[in-house]
């Protein structure tokens, strides 16, 4: 039952019949119904279903009422067929008054959320924006009378099951649930037992063969003809609109590029151009500013370009599947359309599994060549309706004004030129199976022979010499013939009309570059094979059951002899022999000397005695032992007992870490010092800083010795003697900070 708003629109857009997909849903018995329905590509689904929605939508009125919330949610897989969807739902209810909105990837959602908030009859988006706009709050679900899932496979497919369980657990229960599909997988059905309510199944697929409204041709090439097989296929059959499928990028790039310099009106389609430009290139389809559109997979669903009458498989899709959905944009709702094959020689046995996996018999056959498009043109030029049209009363007049100037041969040859600069000439083809012909090279011409200074002994090769001689010498490639590399030269063919430039670039002393000259030869070099590197003759290699087994080695055992890791205590390791060193005293000297560095402790008056072995570390060490060693023992201008980095009047301290050790140890991490000669006098003692309070620290042995009460300074704000509270007592540690306390500055 199809409603009058809808059955007008129909008839003003062209519609005799109805196709079968659109009878079945258009049951009034069905009305109302959920309906799960699997059709062929091409068999007008979308009307389809637009018509089966209808009912619900419009009830017993002739126009919607106002638009507030959506009453019908359709959802597609690609942005492309969404808005291919709601072009055919915009002039189906033209005259219902229904206000569609689109939500689609890619566009702007902002326009998208201020378009809803307006409100809309009808909402057409993709699963990723529908569900966004949903959890946004922009899309009220609460009025929503039907559901309809378009391409429903495809969508699974592509990973939409959560979005589309996610919509539908949205949707209000009482919403009809419409799933077209191709075929209905497992998941398709699952996904319908879940969320529709007793659906009927309708089905218009038949036993009968795939698309047969299709001509499949497979046509055999040579591989380097495949390209020019598009173009003659492009030429012969002169589609009001034709698609040519590549499986890459690069691909439509270049096809695209080359179409358009033999004068196709072409565009591409990839996934690599943004929604705006795929819009574009799609309108220049339907208005006819294009005729060729040149794409990859992602125009082989949902697409529908008007008088769309030629495919052409530049390349061969991958599966069966592809190649159906592919050739699926031509032959739609009863029109003709053909679906041609580009096999290269080597992909035949390919081709063929991927027509019988389909369940297509193709027609096997050759490229057009230029003779039959030739013969082609000729046949659309005399069938033209313009010869059966009378001339208006201005055609007349300069109609007869040409033949009072030219004869009327040569008025019809000069059409005919103008008709024929219209198009591209046609390629000229080998026969399949062809190898690619080998370039051949033309004869170099009179030449002259020059030799260089540089050969194999000095690594030349001719991959470097040939645009040093172009730069140098001011050449071009084609004027230097052959490069011959030899033992301890080079020899080079010029030609002879290069050899006046060549020789004055290189000026008197023929130097090409650095370490390289140049000499001409009166004649044509004797030519020697290289000589190979000095190498060792090998002797021939004996049968391999001639060969002597190999000798097993005796520093490999099998695992299993190894005792495990623990099982026998670790030996000690063995001692070294310990050089003589300087006394302690001559220390200073031997860094002053450079004899020993800094960071080697000094060596033992035991000369030559083996190291004892390390015994184990213990925490514990004997009162009296220094704490750590430092970088360099000072010349006795420094007292000891003073750790790096201690504050004036805080005597007793203990350096940080060695709680243990007696305020005679040694500093934890000592300043190097540039330590004064053997013989030197004493430094005088350093004045005293402690009066400037700029200084955070004091140097070691400049303030008073420990144990004397108020012979230090104090910090500010620390009552009482400088003593430590216990012996070795860690300084206190500021409050929200992990460091120790400095001193404080202030008046005392």
């Amino acid at each position: 039952m199809i409603l009058p708003a809808l059955s007008n629109a129909l008839a003003a857009r062209g519609y005799e019949t109805l196709t079968p997909v659109q009878e079945a849903v258009t049951d009034p018995a069905l009305s109302g119904s959920d309906l799960l329905v699997s059709a062929q590509t091409g068999s007008g689904k979308t009307v389809g279903f637009g018509l089966a929605i209808a009912p619900t939508l419009l009830g017993d009125e002739d126009r919607l009422p106002p638009a507030a919330a959506p009453l019908a949610l359709i959802v597609a897989p690609t942005r492309e067929l969404a808005l291919q969807v709601m072009r055919e739902l915009s002039w189906l209810y033209a005259e219902a008054g229904a206000r569609l909105v689109t939500c689609v990837g890619g566009m702007d959602a902002r326009d998208e959320r201020r378009a809803l908030e307006r409100g809309a009859h009808i909402v057409v988006g993709t699963p990723g924006r529908l569900c966004d706009h949903i959890n946004r709050g922009a899309l009220d679900m609460t009025s929503l009378r039907a559901i309809v899932l378009d391409e429903a496979d495809e969508m699974l497919d592509l990973g939409f099951r959560e979005d589309l369980e996610f919509m539908l657990a949205a949707a209000p229960e009482d919403r009809r649930t419409l799933m077209f599909s191709a075929t209905v997988p497992p998941m398709i059905a699952k996904l319908a037992e879940k969320f529709q309510r007793d659906a009927h199944r309708v089905t218009t697929l038949t036993g009968a063969k795939q698309h047969a409204d299709i001509a499949y041709q497979a046509l055999t090439v040579s591989p380097q003809d495949a390209e020019g097989a598009v173009i003659n296929l492009l030429r012969y059959h002169d589609a009001q609109n034709a698609i040519v499928f590549a499986n890459t990028r690069a691909m439509v790039a270049r096809l695209t590029a080359r179409l358009s310099n033999r004068g196709f009106a072409v565009v591409s389609l990839s996934g690599e151009l943004s929604q705006s430009e795929r819009t574009h290139a799609l309108q220049a389809m339907r208005d006819g500013r294009a005729r060729v559109c040149v794409a990859t997979d992602v125009a082989a669903r949902g697409i529908d370009l008007p008088n769309l009458d030629l495919v052409v498989h530049a390349e061969l899709p991958t599966n069966s599947e592809g190649l159906l959905h592919r050739s699926g944009r031509t032959g739609r709702a009863g029109r003709k359309g053909i679906s041609a094959l580009i096999v290269p020689v080597k992909s035949a046995n390919k081709a063929e599994r991927l027509l019988k996996f389909a369940k297509i018999t193709a027609e096997w056959t050759t490229p057009p060549t230029p003779e039959d498009i030739e013969a082609k043109d000729r046949e659309r030029l005399l069938s033209d309706p313009v010869w059966s049209e009378t001339p208006s009363e201005t055609e007349g007049a300069f109609a007869t004004e040409l033949l009072a100037l030219h004869s009327p041969e040569v008025i019809a040859a000069a059409y005919l030129r103008l008709y024929k600069s219209r198009w591209s000439a046609p390629e000229e083809l080998s026969a399949p199976g062809t190898p690619a012909p080998a370039r051949e090279r033309s004869a170099f011409g009179p030449s002259r022979w020059f030799a260089l200074s540089v050969g194999n002994n000095d690594r030349a090769e001719a991959r470097w010499l040939l645009p040093l001689l172009c730069r140098v010498g001011n050449l071009d490639k084609s004027a230097i013939g052959a490069i011959r590399v030899q033992a301890s030269e080079t020899f080079v063919e010029l030609a002879e009309a290069a050899v006046p430039g060549f020789m004055s670039a290189l000026g008197d002393g023929g130097q090409l570059d650095e370490g390289i000259s140049a000499r001409a030869l009166d004649k044509a070099p004797e030519f020697a094979p290289a000589p190979r590197a000095d190498r060792p003759e090998r002797s021939p290699r004996a049968p391999r059951e001639d060969r002597p087994a190999r000798s097993p080695r005796e520093q490999k055992t099998s695992r299993e002899h190894h005792a495990p890791r623990d099982s026998a205590p670790r030996p000690a390791p063995k001692p070294r022999p310990k050089p003589a060193g300087a006394p302690p005293a001559a220390m200073a000297r031997a860094v002053e000397d450079g004899t020993v560095t800094p960071y080697r402790k000094p060596r033992s008056d035991a000369g030559d005695a083996p190291r004892p072995a390390k015994k184990p570390w213990s925490g514990d060490k004997p009162a009296g032992k220094p704490a750590s060693k430092p970088f360099g023992k000072p010349a006795g201008d420094r007292k000891p007992g003073k750790p790096y980095g201690k504050a004036e009047g805080k005597p007793g301290s203990k350096p940080f870490g060695k709680p243990g050790a007696k305020s005679s140890d040694k500093p934890f991490d000592k300043p190097r010092a540039r330590p004064a000669p053997r013989d030197a006098e004493p430094a005088a003692p350093r004045p005293n800083l402690a009066a400037d309070t700029s200084k955070r620290f004091v140097p070691p042995g400049a303030a008073k010795k420990p144990g004397k009460p108020g012979a230090g300074k104090v910090p500010a704000g620390k009552p009482g003697a400088g003593k430590p509270k216990g012996k070795g007592a860690p300084p206190k540690a500021r409050a929200g900070f992990g460091g120790t306390t400095p001193p404080k500055r202030g008046k005392p």
